[in-house]
């Protein structure tokens, strides 16, 4: 009797056994079949493992990854995996990873041209069975930082894809390495037309930021994108009277563009407070008002609500946050724009107001270098002066400026200010000692320089406008502000081209502002998309909701 429920039991447990590997291998299939990563097991499941890796590749596919590279929009890939955990730009390329998918995708342009996968099933894969089972690669690489050591396998899958395998560099304790991730890869062409495909006329044109004139198109507007090919407009309260107007005449802008080699920037000053140019929204707390409260969070999600509000009505660029300390109470011009008088809470806060403005994918301008905060004079009617040495900006002014280029500020905004300390003869805005010895050389900005209007009385008072738009070009300035009157936004333009063609500026230090015009308008995929409504009413509660009403 005990024999035969021995053989019973053992007869039931070869059963469950042999039931559970060929369930096994049925699940294995069955991922196999729908591109799943299975768990690898036995070598044969090694080898059919790789070849489904390369297979997948073939179509521009990767393991458990709904996405082609090369034909998938990266706003596909938000709306199906949600935002990603973690984001870093390499070139213009960005990359979002996304940590719970074991994936990063890099895209460029908006569409996806990279997906790295780092399963587990991958990583289970070795050196040796990639060799064996496809053979030596078509390229080696290394790369080598201060955290990894590795070796990079490149096969030419397809005519258009790469697959890359990513494994620790061999040693002798391991000479075998386990896989760490791999990418299937393209080259995307960038649509940012090179230097060398532009006109001088079209580059100097990128150099300036003109404002215009009405509501609604006009002829002169028309002609400065399509002749002088400028490369943003300014906007003020008398071009934006209400919600329909502005998307009107921002879609008309941008339609009047699009046979463009470029995109416009699109730029309003919308610092929240007092200096809000967009129409039928909701005030915000004055940046001294959030500077009182200290709450750097707080000022993060007004930077993001901001990006929001100008995303809502077509803009691209923000001349927000203002970085002056205003340690002067008798700033005529700054006052309650300011986070205050203490240079740290300024810099705290201003940079998380810019960081939230960047989070929108809206350029921020930080303003107003070297710090108008100790002016007594507003440069709006005339030039202020301040009795200031170098040692005593980086004690206070600049602090804010330092900390903001560290990081990530993209434009900076530099003043019309006289420090005869400094530079007797040129106020900041024009003075190559301020803008190239400090700005550029001592603070290690490589970002994209803008004067402040250079139709302010503080320069038009003292300077012929094209020659100062040129002196401004030779101090280091990128982009020559030009706000009002669009005879002097031609004057200017067409000073300095008299100013390349008589060697008094080179067509080189032209290349170099354009270039970083070029890489930031690529950067933040500037384009002539039109605005098809607006949500007023969803937006004003958003401001409520920000500001905690």
């Amino acid at each position: 009797m005990i024999k035969k429920v021995i053989l019973f039991l053992f007869l039931f447990l070869v059963i469950i056994f042999v039931s559970l590997i060929i369930e096994s291998n049925k699940e294995q299939k069955e991922m196999i079949d729908k591109g799943r990563t299975p768990i690898v097991k036995e070598p044969s499941e090694v080898e059919s493992l790789v070849q489904l890796v390369f297979e997948l590749a073939e179509k521009g596919k990767s393991m458990d990854v709904p996405f082609i590279v090369g034909q998938t929009d990266v706003q596909n890939v938000h709306k199906l995996w949600g935002m990603p955990e973690d984001k870093s730009e390499v070139s213009t390329a960005i990359y979002e990873d996304y940590l719970s998918e074991n994936v990063t995708i890099g895209h460029r342009s908006n569409i996806v041209f990279d997906i790295r996968s780092s399963s587990l099933a991958i990583q289970q894969i070795h050196l040796e069975d990639i060799e064996r089972i496809k053979g030596e690669a078509d390229e080696i690489r290394s790369y080598q930082d201060d955290k990894v050591n590795q070796t990079i396998l490149i096969y030419e899958v397809s005519s258009k894809y790469q697959l890359k395998w990513i494994l620790p560099k061999v040693t002798e304790s391991e000479p075998n390495p386990a896989v760490d991730h791999v990418s299937v890869y393209m080259e995307v062409e960038e649509e940012t037309p090179s230097i060398s495909d532009m006109s001088l006329d079209e580059k100097i044109g990128q150099m300036i930021f003109a404002g215009i004139d009405g509501t609604s198109l006009t002829n002169e507007s028309k002609e400065l994108i399509s002749t002088d090919k400028i490369g943003g407009i300014i906007f003020y309260k008398e071009n934006l009277k209400n919600a329909n107007q502005t998307i009107s005449l921002l879609n008309a802008i941008k339609a009047e563009n699009e046979k463009e080699k470029l995109p416009l920037f699109l730029g309003v000053d919308q610092e929240g407070g007092r200096i809000s140019r967009l129409p039928g929204l909701d005030k915000t707390p004055t940046n001294q008002e959030i500077g009182k409260q200290d709450d750097p969070v707080l000022s993060y999600n007004i930077g993001a609500l901001l990006g929001k509000e100008m995303n809502a009505f077509g803009f691209n660029l923000d001349f927000a946050p203002v970085l002056d300390v205003n340690s002067n109470p008798k700033n005529p011009i700054i006052g309650d724009r300011s986070f205050g008088e203490n240079a740290e809470i300024v810099s705290k806060l201003g940079i998380q107001t810019m960081k939230g403005i960047q989070s929108g994918n809206v350029i921020s301008v930080v303003k107003h270098f070297p710090g108008h905060g100790d002016t007594a004079v507003d440069s709006h009617l005339e030039l202020p002066i301040i009795q200031k040495n170098i040692k005593e900006l980086y004690a206070l002014e600049l602090i804010p400026f330092k900390d903001a280029i560290e990081l990530g500020a993209d434009v900076v905004m530099v003043a019309h200010i006289l420090l005869p300390k400094i530079d007797a003869k040129f106020p900041s805005s024009m003075s190559h000692t301020i803008i190239t010895g400090i700005l550029r050389e001592q603070l290690q900005f490589a970002g994209v320089v803008m004067t402040d209007d250079m139709t302010m009385n503080a320069i038009l008072g003292h300077y012929e406008i094209g020659q100062a738009a040129v002196d401004a070009v030779k101090a280091g300035n990128d982009i020559v502000l030009i706000a009002h009157d669009y005879q002097k936004v031609k004057s200017a333009f067409d000073a300095i081209k008299q100013a390349v063609h008589n060697g008094e500026i080179s067509e080189e230090r032209i290349n170099t502002s354009v270039s970083r015009i070029l890489l930031l308008k690529e950067k933040y995929k500037l384009s002539n998309e039109l605005v098809k409504e607006l949500d007023l009413k969803d937006l004003n509660q958003t401001i409520e909701q920000t500001i905690g009403k």
